[in-house]
């Protein structure tokens, strides 16, 4: 089943009763959506009141609740710390994983990720054959930085305009932040389903990052944001994060990817991809399963 992102940029009351989040906006109209229909739910305006029950109800559902600044960012999120029977055994299987296995792991997500960034070159009628020759060259743990190489081709030539990209630039990297912050949060989400603990990564290591494994299994799935904001550059002659444009990167966590021809949305792809690292850290495969992003 296809879960709902709801998006709140006016100020309302979300409440809880008999297991359907209640809203009630300004004008007392009150609406109400099942809880167990919800995947994410984004809080842009700032004087928005939740209470304790709704996230309570919330999080027991394994909702991603995100919290946005005062300049309509995504900012913080909430996930279920108990997700899972078997909790405390996932956890040491993720902590005891050998720097090998992590190696490994890193490579093979390195090689999903080009392989994807080429592909979307390829749509737009850009050459990739760079692209698939760093792929081909990927070591263990991607110990040369074949990834850092092939970004620097990928972003030089994404765009039919000079471009730089940068975490903190204006457009279109608003748009790219945006969009990555949400899938960041998607697969937050579908970790903590799996049981597995966000904040010990398999690469990315930063004792001020709460999110490291997040960050490490998303970068495959990053150029799905980068399609749709090569879409909206095409289709709105706007340079600044208008809600319309917000909608359309939240859309992504709703689009359509394959496994082996198969049609999955891509909330359903992300759990399967986290459970397939959660079998490689039990040691019963050594694979991370990833998409076609397209077809």
């Amino acid at each position: 089943m296809i879960k709902r992102t709801l998006f709140f940029q006016n100020k309302c009351a979300l409440t809880t009763k008999l297991e359907q989040l209640v809203i009630t906006n300004r004008q007392s109209t009150v609406k109400t959506v099942p809880i167990e229909d919800i995947g994410f739910l984004v809080i842009e305006n700032q004087e928005t009141y939740i209470s304790i029950p709704a996230i309570s109800k919330l999080t027991q559902n394994n909702v991603s609740v995100i919290f946005c600044d005062d300049k309509h960012m995504p900012q913080s999120m909430l996930l279920n710390l108990n997700n899972h029977h078997i909790q405390q055994q996932l956890f040491t299987n993720q902590i005891n994983a050998s720097e090998p296995l992590k190696k490994q792991l890193w490579q093979q997500i390195i090689k999903h990720k080009i392989q994807n960034q080429a592909i979307l070159l390829n749509k737009q009628g850009i050459n990739s054959t760079p692209l698939n020759h760093y792929k081909s060259k990927i070591l263990s743990g991607d110990s040369d930085n074949r990834e850092a190489v092939a970004a620097a081709y990928y972003w030089k030539n994404i765009f039919d305009f000079n471009f730089i990209r940068e975490r903190n630039g204006v457009y279109p990297n608003l748009f790219l932040n945006y969009g990555y912050i949400v899938l960041r949060a998607a697969v937050a989400r579908a970790l903590s389903g799996s049981g597995l603990l966000n904040t010990l990564g398999i690469h990315h290591h930063n004792k001020y990052n709460a999110f490291c494994l997040a960050d490490d299994v998303m970068e495959p799935y990053r150029p799905l944001i980068d399609a749709k904001v090569l879409e909206i550059i095409k289709k709105y002659d706007e340079h600044d994060l208008i809600t319309p444009i917000k909608l359309e990167l939240l859309s992504v966590l709703t689009q359509t990817v394959y496994f082996q021809d198969k049609k999955s949305p891509l909330m359903v792809a992300l759990s399967r991809t986290t459970s397939s690292l959660q079998q490689c850290f039990a040691g019963k495969s050594r694979k991370i399963l990833y998409p076609k992003l397209w077809i």
